[in-house]
């Protein structure tokens, strides 16, 4: 993980790498080393008693980017909101795609990010703001247009540090794996949810 996000790989090999994990599948020794990597390089901010509505995406069914419609729902409920996303790689919309097409500033410092959400109990985290080291790999996910691991560490990359989650998972026995994960990470809540035809 740490070749591919410091650049020591060249773009080919970081696209084998990502080809060979998803094709043999991902275990959760590897799912979970890539999250303390990544976590290693991440920009944390402070957002208190916050849940996250996130999904892995992948699912390449062009279906509506529920998760965030749901979190903005959750959020004015009264619940309070860090929404962890980006643009879509492997999908037609990603959180970011979605609140940007409705007038969010999206671009926010982690600064401004903990000021919104003291003020709102919502705030969406662009996750290249956060996640520095995907620089490197960000352009070749877009290029290979189909779920690689990274659609399964995003959940877990949350910079408010969640605990508590909702999780939507493209693939049913993914989710096995995943709720082993959160387990590990010593997650307090969280909610799987996928279906038989991988929404």
């Amino acid at each position: 993980m740490e070749k591919i996000i410091s650049g020591e790989l060249n773009p080919f090999q970081s696209a084998a790498v990502l080809v060979a994990l998803r094709t043999k599948g991902e275990t959760v020794e590897e799912i979970l080393g890539f999250i303390q990597t990544m976590r290693k390089h991440m920009v944390k901010i402070k957002a208190s008693n916050a849940i996250d509505i996130v999904g892995t995406g992948g699912d390449r069914s062009g279906t509506f980017n529920i998760s965030t419609a749901a979190s903005l729902v959750v959020a004015g409920a009264g619940i309070p909101v860090a929404k962890h996303g980006n643009r879509a790689a492997s999908s037609k919309c990603g959180s970011a795609d979605c609140l940007e097409a409705l007038g969010v500033h999206i671009n926010l410092t982690p600064e401004q990010a903990e000021k919104v959400f003291k003020k709102t109990s919502f705030v969406f985290l662009f996750a290249p703001n956060f996640h520095p080291a995907m620089k490197q790999i960000a352009p070749i996910r877009k290029e290979l247009g189909l779920r690689t691991i990274f659609n399964f560490l995003g959940p877990f990359l949350n910079p408010a540090g969640t605990k508590r989650q909702l999780l939507g998972v493209s693939n049913i026995k993914i989710a096995a794996k995943l709720a082993k994960v959160a387990v590990k990470l010593k997650f307090d809540h969280l909610l799987l949810v996928s279906s038989e035809d991988g929404m």
